[in-house]
C-alpha cells in the first residue's frame, strides 16, 4: 500500500528566481540545503548543540512541573495557542512541555476539521468546550485563527467570514482574559527553504509521512498568500491584553526553550528558580509583527 499523498513538481518563486521543487525526489536540492537554517533572516548559522539543549530543557521542564503544581493548588488556568505555517514545529513544542506534566491536568488540543453540526455553530463554539477549567494547562495546536490564514487563503471561508472574525477575536479574547484565564499566544516562524526541507523530509520518513497532506504540498505555492494573511493577523490581533510572541523556529531546540522560558517567566509560581527558567534570547523571540520586521 503506498502511503505518500499525491503530490507534482511545483515551481517556486525564492529570492526572485524561479525553482522547481518536485517533493518525491529522494535528494534534498542543494539550493534548499544550503539556504534552509539562514532563511528569512535566521540570526544563528548553526543550530543550538544537542547536549546543551537536553541540559536546558530537563531545567526548564522541571519548572513546567512546578508551575502546574501551582494552578491545581490554586485553581489558576493557563492557556496557549501556537500558530504557525506547516512544519513549524507546533506539534514537537507541545510535545516538549507536556513530557512531564500530569496528562489529568495537562493536555494538548489539536481539533480536526469541523463536522457538520460545528459549521452550524458560532465559530468560536467549538473551542470553548476545550478550554481549561481550574488548575488545568490547555495548549492549542492550531486554534480559531485557522480562521485568520488557513481558511481564507484556500478559500475554506467567505469573505465575509474573514473580515468578521477579525473584527470579533480582539472582543473574544478580551472575555478570555477577564476571566482570569493566563493566556498567551505563539507564532512560530519559519523560512521557505526550512519548510520546503522540512516537507521533504516527511516525505521520505515513513514514520512522518502522516504528517504530510496534499494541502500542505499545495501550500508551498502558496507562500505570499499565507505571509499576507499572517502580517495582517498579528498587526489586527497584536494587543496589550493578548498579545502575539514571535518566536524564529528554524532551529527547532532554540524556539522550544524561548516558548517555555516565555510562560515561565510571565508566571509567578511557587518554588521558582529564575537559575533554572534562564533568559530569553532577544534574537529568536519578541513580541508582535514589528519582530519580524527586525534584521
Amino acid at each position: 500500500m503506498n502511503t505518500k499523498p499525491e503530490s507534482r513538481a511545483i515551481e517556486l518563486k525564492l529570492d526572485g528566481e524561479k525553482r522547481v521543487f518536485d517533493i518525491d525526489d529522494p535528494q534534498l536540492p542543494k539550493w534548499v540545503a544550503d539556504k534552509s537554517l539562514a532563511s528569512d533572516g535566521f540570526p544563528y548559522d548553526k543550530k543550538m548543540d544537542e547536549k546543551d539543549y537536553a541540559d536546558q530543557l530537563k531545567k526548564v521542564q522541571i519548572e513546567l512541573v512546578k508551575l502546574q503544581f501551582w494552578l491545581q493548588q490554586t485553581g489558576h488556568r493557563l492557556m496557549a495557542l501556537f500558530e504557525g505555517r506547516d512544519a513549524a514545529g507546533k506539534g514537537g513544542t507541545i510535545k516538549n512541555i507536556l513530557t512531564y506534566m500530569n496528562p489529568r491536568y495537562a493536555r494538548d488540543v489539536a481539533l480536526s476539521k469541523p463536522t457538520e453540526t460545528e459549521r452550524g455553530q458560532w465559530y468560536f463554539q467549538r473551542y470553548i468546550n476545550h478550554f481549561p477549567t481550574a488548575g488545568e494547562f490547555v495548549l492549542f495546536d492550531r486554534s480559531w485563527y485557522n480562521r485568520a490564514v488557513v481558511e481564507p487563503v484556500n478559500g475554506f471561508c467567505t469573505p465575509e467570514q474573514y473580515e468578521r472574525f477579525l473584527a470579533e477575536v480582539p472582543r473574544f479574547e478580551r472575555l478570555i482574559e477577564q476571566d482570569g484565564i493566563h493566556f498567551f499566544k505563539f507564532w512560530l516562524n519559519i523560512g521557505q527553504e526550512m519548510q520546503i526541507e522540512r516537507f521533504h523530509d516527511r516525505r521520505h520518513d515513513p514514520l512522518k509521512v502522516w504528517k504530510l497532506s496534499p494541502i500542505d504540498i499545495v501550500a508551498l505555492g502558496k507562500w505570499n498568500d499565507y505571509t499576507e494573511k499572517r502580517d495582517r493577523m498579528l498587526t489586527e490581533t497584536h494587543t496589550a491584553y493578548a498579545p502575539w510572541t514571535v518566536v524564529k523556529a528554524n532551529d527547532k531546540r532554540r524556539a522550544r526553550l524561548n516558548v517555555v522560558r516565555h510562560i515561565l517567566r510571565s508566571m509567578e509560581y511557587d518554588g521558582k528558580d529564575d537559575s533554572n527558567v534562564g533568559e530569553l534570547d532577544p534574537k529568536i523571540s519578541g513580541s508582535g509583527p514589528d519582530f519580524l520586521k527586525q534584521d
